[in-house]
């Protein structure tokens, strides 16, 4: 949809990132780095200042705690670290429960690697999970179950009831839970992010991936990290140490040091929440229909009062006659299951937005 939005000159609204600049200050402390000679091969674990720096912000943010040493692994993105762990315990014939519409990124690895994903769909408008449905899918070949909250692309948010009820589904089981949890500090209208690492059971059984990149603004820079008990990182190490080994220096020196202030991403619920209302309440009189988004940079929108015609087809469509591009949600279903969804990334500028709710008010 991006190569299609360039083609065609179109507001892409279609692709997750941010068409707006990262923070000055953190772009001076990667300078800073490297002017002061932090440009070899950091720890393969990850700079230790870092790793300290992250522990700390887990225990603030969740009152988790974690053990910088061995517990905490600094990725080329949330993408490297979902690879790693997949990779490190999933094998051939192993099955994975991934709850549908899924992050695209999940069900090739688990298939890459011989596991066999099992698909659970959820449907429009509040994308809910049956949790009876959940414990009848697992079998003795359950060896993960992959997570993403807040959700990519519905927006939505596990609560404390869901994570309970997987906690009693896989007490007393040796299975996974591989936590996406790379849009944590994006949630709106009071909600709070339930970390995984928030419930004790949960936290012994799982991965918790997160991502600087989606919250400081600069998807280019790929930096995440994963966090994980140690008799679960001990196997996870073993994947990155030759996939990437380690992570550029510079950058993790210059994070270190941002995120040492809670302020650098306390911020960011209300920010993108004034962006989510404002796309919102510009779009309130056209024709689409929506529900509005909890949690990450997306915003579903219905448009079944438009038109009934395939979600994909009418993307395209959107992006060559109104210059505008979306993302269809069907992609992300099982057997391309169509709601008539598109799905909006709102981390744009005020101005792009303004423009993108003009032309969206005017498709009838």
């Amino acid at each position: 949809m991006s190569q299609l939005a360039n083609k065609h000159q179109a507001i892409n609204l279609s692709q997750g990132f941010p068409n707006f600049e990262t923070s000055k200050q953190l772009k001076e402390l990667v300078h800073t780095a490297m002017l002061n000679g932090h440009n070899q091969y950091a720890h393969m674990r990850g700079d230790l200042e870092l790793r300290e720096v992250i522990v700390q912000k887990i225990h603030k943010s969740y009152g988790a705690t974690y053990n910088a040493d061995n517990e905490i692994t600094v990725t080329a993105g949330a993408t490297e670290a979902l690879f790693n762990a997949i990779t490190a315990f999933v094998h051939k014939n192993d099955e994975v429960l991934i709850f549908k519409p899924a992050f695209d990124s999940y069900e090739p690895v688990v298939k890459l690697n011989g596991g066999i994903p099992v698909y659970i769909q959820l449907h429009y408008p509040n994308y809910q999970i049956n949790w009876q449905e959940v414990a009848s899918k697992i079998s003795t070949k359950t060896k993960m179950i992959i997570l993403n909250s807040p959700l990519n692309p519905t927006g939505t948010l596990l609560s404390k009831e869901d994570l309970q009820a997987l906690e009693k589904i896989i007490r007393g089981t040796d299975i996974i839970v591989l936590s996406d949890e790379v849009y944590e500090h994006m949630t709106y209208d009071g909600l709070t992010h339930e970390s995984i690492c928030k419930y004790d059971t949960l936290k012994n059984h799982s991965f918790i991936i997160a991502s600087f990149g989606k919250t400081f603004h600069n998807t280019g820079w790929k930096m995440g990290y994963a966090a994980a008990p140690k008799q679960l990182m001990d196997e996870f190490i073993k994947v990155h140490e030759f996939n990437v080994y380690s992570i550029n220096t510079p950058f993790q020196k210059a994070f270190a040091a941002f995120i040492k202030d809670e302020n650098n991403y306390n911020y960011l619920n209300q920010f993108y929440q004034n962006k989510r209302d404002l796309f919102l309440n510009g779009i309130q009189h056209s024709k689409f229909t929506f529900i509005p988004s909890k949690g990450t940079y997306f915003q579903l929108l219905k448009y079944d009062n438009i038109t009934l015609e395939n979600d994909v087809d009418f993307a395209k469509r959107m992006v060559q006659e109104f210059k505008i591009a979306a993302i269809p949600v069907s992609v992300f279903n099982t057997h391309h299951l169509d709601e008539k969804v598109l799905r909006f990334c709102f981390a744009k500028t005020d101005d792009t937005l303004l423009k993108a709710c003009d032309i969206l008010c005017q498709i009838r």
